[in-house]
This record gives structure tokens, sequence and C-alpha cells, in this order.
């Protein structure tokens, strides 16, 4: 015993260190939070942006809500200071159609050098394939579209109405026409050309600045349904998966975990896939996940239940404040 001792004085000696010095860590990370003075995300007002957008009605390009919505997403950016373009382009849909789409565009402190990009999509699917009635009326998308669209606006603002500002600039990209696949179930008459994904397959090949980039971007899909799940997409893991680890483990740090689940899931071709694939830069998508669904979607999507009644303050606090800290720590 009197030879194990001096081992299992070290031993202790080992461990009561190491715990020193996570502990001092934590401390650390504790005070550098203090330190920069993360400004609060306004759940309540992104709640309105999501409320304002649905109440225009079906965002479906070539109609008055599609055009109504574009003015007052432009409104609000330009109240929030940014500078704000659009880019206007056409596309076929899958059903024969030309489509008069326009990519949202804004910059929030341009002079700034060192940039991350936040994207959604602002249009709503022209159908509920996926409902057993109305299915050839298009749906509200409070979530699928508005709830990103709505943490973007608040974040915006949060920085502009912020004493201190983040050492980072932000460029925000809302794309179009990111909602008309297929019917679901219908197998695609062009097994060659995506249908959805217009406005982020347009920019990432025929980008608003020349050889544009940013440090990275986030992908915010379906961010406001209650008790959402966001789980770690594959081609988010595959491109991005530093930038994946640094925001899930930012929304477990203060308090948001239970959303942000550290488990990583298949590949959902979405916006971001583009903007990795053509754009070259690294995209991670937050997008909502049912681990209980064969669809990867929850229930309400692409039906007429995603509507106002699904949408969450605290989701979209979740997701907001999580990524305040994100654009802060950088």
């Amino acid at each position: 015993m009197k030879k194990l001792f001096p081992y299992l004085f070290l031993s202790f000696f080992i461990i009561a260190c190491g715990s020193d010095k996570e502990n001092k860590q934590k401390e650390n990370l504790t005070t550098k939070r203090k330190d920069l003075q993360v400004p609060s995300f306004n759940q309540s007002r992104a709640y309105q942006y999501v409320a304002d957008q649905v109440a225009f009605g079906p965002r479906v390009p070539n109609t008055k809500p599609h055009r109504l919505t574009k003015e007052y997403i432009i409104n609000q950016l330009d109240s929030a200071g940014a500078k704000v373009q659009t880019q206007d382009f056409e596309a076929e849909t899958y059903d024969g159609e030309i489509w008069n789409l326009s990519n949202i565009i804004a910059s929030v402190d341009p002079a700034k050098k060192k940039r991350i990009l936040l994207a959604a999509h602002w249009d709503s699917r022209k159908i509920a394939d996926k409902d057993t009635e109305r299915k050839n009326e298009p749906i509200d998308g409070a979530n699928d579209g508005a709830s990103g669209v709505g943490v973007i606006l608040e974040i915006a603002k949060t920085i502009q109405e912020a004493k201190n500002k983040p050492e980072i600039g932000i460029d925000i990209i809302l794309f179009d026409g990111e909602d008309n696949g297929e019917p679901y179930g219908m197998a695609s008459n062009d097994p060659s050309k995506t249908w959805w994904c217009l406005g982020s397959q347009h920019w990432s090949k025929n980008k608003h600045v020349p050889g544009y980039s940013a440090y990275y971007g986030i992908l915010l899909d379906m961010v406001g349904a209650k008790d959402a799940q966001f789980h770690k997409e594959g081609y988010s893991m595959k491109y991005a998966p530093s930038i994946v680890d640094k925001v899930w483990d930012t929304s477990a740090e203060i308090g948001y975990g239970r959303f942000f689940v550290n488990n990583r899931v298949g590949p959902i071709t979405d916006d971001h896939y583009f903007v990795n694939e053509f754009g070259k830069i690294p995209m991670i998508d937050i997008i909502a996940h049912d681990p209980n669904s064969n669809q990867f979607f929850p229930s309400y999507h692409h039906t007429h239940d995603d509507n106002m009644e699904i949408i969450s303050k605290e989701t979209l606090k979740a997701v907001g404040q999580t990524l305040l800290q994100v654009i802060y720590e950088e």
C-alpha cells in the first residue's frame, strides 16, 4: 500500500489539475461571453415578422402576395440599415410556367472584410401535395420559408440597435423559387434538372458580386415550429462539419441544446447544397427534422398545417439567440 501511495497521490493530483483546468476554461468562456455583451434576440418581434409575411397570403411567384412580400422584406432590411439589392431573373418550373423571381440580397456593415452569410428562402409552395384536402391550393408556409426570414430580419434589426457591434460583417441572401419541386411521389420529367431551389442555383452560378465569398454560411429553413428539433444534416457535415459543431455546441452552452440535437442524419438537397457545390462557400443547414418520420420532415411539411398556429416564439428565440452568439464570438 505504501508503494502504491505515491502513484495514487499522483493520479489524484493529475485529476485535480485537469478538473481545475476545465473549470478555468469554463470560467474564461463565461467571462469572454459577458465581455462580448451579446444583445438579446427579440422573439416577439421575430414572430411578428413571420406573421406579417403570412398575412400577405401565399408567397407564390407571379402573384400579388409575392410582390407585396418582396416590398415588405426590402423595407424591413432597409430600415435595419442594411444595403439592399435584388437579383431578378426568370426560371422555368417543372410544369412549364415561366416565373419572375427575385433573390433579395443585403449587407450589414459592408465595409468589414471578414463576412458570414445568412440565408433563407422567402417564397412558399403553390400546392399542398402532402395534405389530404385542398391539395392543389397554395400553403401559408409560416414555417417553411417565413420563419427563417423572420429570424434573419430580427438579427439584422438587433445588430442595428446594439451599442456594441460584432467584429464581422453579415451578408443576407433570401432565395426565391425554392419551394416548387414536383408533387410528392411524382417522378421528375427531367432527371438532370432540380426544379426546386431555383434561386440558390441561379445565385451560386451568377453571384451578385463576381468572385464573392464568405467565411461560411448558415441556411435557415423551417426554424420556428413548436418543439422543433434540428439534427446535424448530411451535406452540412460533408461540407462544413466544424461550422455545424460550432453552432450546435454554442446552442448547448447557452441553454438551447434541446432544440439542437447532437445527432447526424441524412442529407437534404436544400439551398445550402448549391451554395456549397457551385458557390464554393461552406454552408450548413438548420432545418427541422422529425426522427419518427420516414420523409425526414415533420408532419406539417407541404400541408395547410404549416400556418401561424405551429409557430413558437421560444423556437425562434433558440435559433436567433444561438446565431447572435455565434456571430459575436467570431
